[in-house]
């Protein structure tokens, strides 16, 4: 069983078969599928399953926490089932790949107390943005190293 299911369950989530598809989709490292995506994946195996259900299913997931919704520059949103490990985020601004990360240290100890005008900060969400290996080696065409939808993250 995944990682997700097992959160879901240990919730009392009750677990439909288009819940089930939908969380067996999301479970992995390095996962930040669309919604569309979510959906292709989930019909693939379960053909009944409506672009509805994964709407809604998502957005109930990222309303417990399990699921994080993700947004990169005019790109569709992302979903991520590693809500619950802290990590940060490694985007390509070519093709949009996203990379979970591990950064060492605290943050917040980059942040002067002057910069936090009185915030009582409790995180910090930080995104690294550059060039995945394939963009960075692949020649410029008019919208960007590989065009304008790029490869999808997995």
């Amino acid at each position: 069983m995944s990682d997700l299911l097992e959160r879901l369950r240990g919730r009392g989530w009750r677990m439909t078969s288009q819940r089930r598809v939908v969380a067996e989709v999301l479970d992995g490292e390095h996962v930040h599928l669309t919604a569309d995506e979510v959906h292709a994946r989930a019909a693939g195996r379960l053909p009944e399953i409506s672009r509805a259900s994964v709407y809604n299913t998502l957005g109930e997931m990222v309303a417990l926490g399990e699921v994080a919704e993700l947004s990169a520059h005019g790109r569709a949103k992302r979903y991520d089932p590693n809500a619950h490990r802290p990590h940060q985020h490694l985007v390509c601004s070519g093709c949009g790949l996203i990379r979970d990360v591990h950064p060492t240290g605290d943050p917040l100890a980059g942040l002067p107390a002057q910069e936090r005008y009185g915030f009582a900060v409790s995180e910090a969400e930080i995104v690294y943005r550059g060039l995945c290996p394939s963009c960075a080696g692949a020649p410029a065409g008019p919208t960007g190293p590989t065009g304008p939808a790029g490869p999808t993250s997995a």
